[in-house]
């Protein structure tokens, strides 16, 4: 629903008060000689884009940290010694939590403090490795056993299948006896006929018909940050800790082959000064050209050998996150002596060399949030902590297009993972979708009697203003994903006694049409996944849990980690 004609936004969703002046926040490209026109893989195969992927709607009340149209955490209900991750998180110690909610206090490197310890340019130290990383010693919860496809419930699932609806490909259980905090799942990152995920200190792939692992990389120390996609012929850098010990900075680099599970190079950067250490980890890949994003800076390394690039850029605005795939746009962060705010702006940069292209200065007190989408370039702002937050909508040029009114309504745009997450990239929402004319956009799931229930909102990106709604059927929620041969593709979730699926929606509106029906028989397994990230091509879907516990070992387990269903 559309606001009259000079009334301000409701503060309750998107659409505060954001006024850019004309010419002022958005800057034509600047001549540094032609950019390379291809940046990063091209769709692929099977898994979404970038930008889309992500966990759901919980079914349940839930709701995710920072989501729902709230710029940061809001109070949960907590579960009898856990920590509201859908129930299963059991509770981490003391001095975790401390630092994770030092590590808020600076997401998306907006804030800026003077340190010692300085931000000199410091050469990484390379540690290359031709035979993968050494087996570290068993710690406690040392994360032994092994993934296991649960043949006997998908096959009962699949005997109670009604006609039009999908098999349960394969379901897979954890199998890993982890620390009593749970482990972070990344992933999953699809390579040919290979699904791969990496938690705690393993990176695993698994036959996307079947779920038969295919191949295992034991890792040192703890993956700690990732990046949403990987190169086009299947190699990826992630993060992982300096360490095995439990307060081990997230400062360590693994290069690893996703098609053959081959360990690569292993480098440690720097991260100097107290508030680089504490920020959160922004990792993309652009070509073939990683970089690593913090509050203050960004390191940028070639994907194929190690070798840094690039580190902190001449003035005082750095980059802080870029966006995976081909269009490399980054967020970056600006700050002076005489003030202690940060300004941050929106750039195109060179991924391989770290030159500006062109800048988008955001308004004072707003900070970047996510990218929703970057052809065409949609960015979520958020402004001082819950005061505010609107969509903008930018030209290819950084130019200004058009802000969103949100109306009414109260939207539920789901990016990232669990607060306490060292990795925070600025490209990982469910929720949205867009196309040169058009972005779509979730709202936030309400109560209808018992169930939780929402819809989608198509948005007119010129004029920004709601063109159509189309409500969620009866106890589901609508996700949209990514927009495919003209229709915007859309996570359903389901309920009781009706599975979910993939749905999609004309430019137009409508009525939803089914493209993947998820089994009935299999409602209740797939409403276990109560935070997935989605990936769907090829006929095939797939959730995957984000975080992976219990609250003794037997549930750790035994728990229900992948659910792929397909033709």
């Amino acid at each position: 629903m559309t606001q009259p004609p000079g009334q301000q936004p409701p503060q309750e969703g998107f659409g505060a008060p954001y006024e850019p002046q004309p010419g002022q926040y958005g800057q034509p490209p600047q001549p540094y000689g032609q950019p390379p026109q291809q940046y990063g893989p091209p769709p692929q195969p099977y898994g979404p884009p970038p930008q889309q992927y992500g966990p759901p709607p919980q079914p349940h009340g839930r709701q995710m940290p920072g989501v729902y149209g709230h710029p940061h955490p809001q109070p949960q209900p907590q579960p009898p010694g856990g920590t509201g991750r859908g129930g299963r998180s059991r509770r981490r110690p003391a001095v975790v939590v401390a630092a994770g909610l030092a590590v808020c206090l600076i997401v998306g490197g907006g804030v800026w403090f003077a340190t010692s310890g300085g931000d000199g340019e410091k050469k990484p130290v390379a540690q290359h490795s031709t035979a993968g990383p050494p087996s570290p010693p068993p710690p406690t919860g040392d994360g032994k056993g092994k993934a296991a496809v649960d043949h006997d419930t998908a096959e009962k699932l699949n005997a109670g299948r009604k006609s039009g609806e999908a098999k349960v490909l394969w379901i897979q259980k954890n199998g890993v006896d982890l620390p009593r905090n749970g482990a972070d799942a990344y992933g999953p990152w699809i390579v040919g006929d290979t699904v791969v995920k990496a938690m705690y200190r393993t990176v695993s792939g698994y036959s996307v018909k079947d779920g038969a692992q295919k191949w295992s990389l034991r890792l040192p120390s703890d993956v700690c940050a990732a990046p949403t996609r990987s190169t086009a012929d299947g190699k990826i850098v992630i993060g992982i800790e300096s360490s095995a010990a439990s307060d081990a900075p997230c400062e360590s680099l693994q290069m690893i082959d996703l098609t053959t599970g081959k360990a690569g190079w292993r480098k440690s950067y720097e991260r100097p000064g107290a508030w680089d250490g504490l920020s959160d980890v922004a990792m993309a890949i652009n070509g073939d050209v990683l970089t690593v994003g913090r509050t203050s800076r960004t390191d940028a390394f070639r994907v194929r050998d190690g070798k840094a690039l690039w580190g902190k850029l001449p003035g005082n605005c750095q980059p802080f996150g870029f966006v995976s795939g081909p269009v490399p746009i980054a967020a970056a962060s600006c700050q002076t002596e005489a003030d202690d705010h940060a300004d941050q702006q929106v750039q195109r940069i060179d991924p391989a060399t770290g030159k500006v292209g062109w800048t988008y200065k955001v308004k004072k007190g707003w900070q970047v949030d996510q990218f929703y989408s970057v052809s065409p370039l949609v960015v979520s702002l958020r402004k001082n902590g819950e005061e505010g937050w609107v969509i903008v909508v930018l030209n290819a040029d950084g130019t200004y297009r058009s802000q969103l009114i949100g109306g009414t309504d109260d939207y539920a745009a789901q990016c990232g993972g669990d607060v306490l997450t060292r990795g925070k990239n600025v490209d990982n929402c469910l929720g949205v979708a867009a196309d040169a004319n058009t972005f779509y956009l979730a709202t936030k799931p309400k109560y209808v009697g018992s169930d939780m229930t929402n819809a989608v909102v198509a948005f007119d990106l010129d004029t920004g203003r709601s063109k159509w709604k189309v409500p969620a059927p009866a106890g589901q929620t609508l996700m949209p994903m990514r927009v495919e041969g003209g229709r915007a593709l859309i996570y359903m979730d389901a309920t009781k006694g009706k599975g979910g699926g993939i749905m999609s929606l004309a430019p137009t509106g409508g009525t939803l049409r089914p493209v993947l029906r998820h089994p009935a028989s299999a409602a209740e397994v797939e409403r276990g996944f109560s935070l997935p990230r989605v990936v769907y091509a090829n006929g095939r879907s797939l959730l995957m849990h984000g975080f992976v516990s219990g609250v003794d070992d037997e549930e750790e387990i035994a728990m229900r980690t992948i659910i792929s269903f397909g033709g």
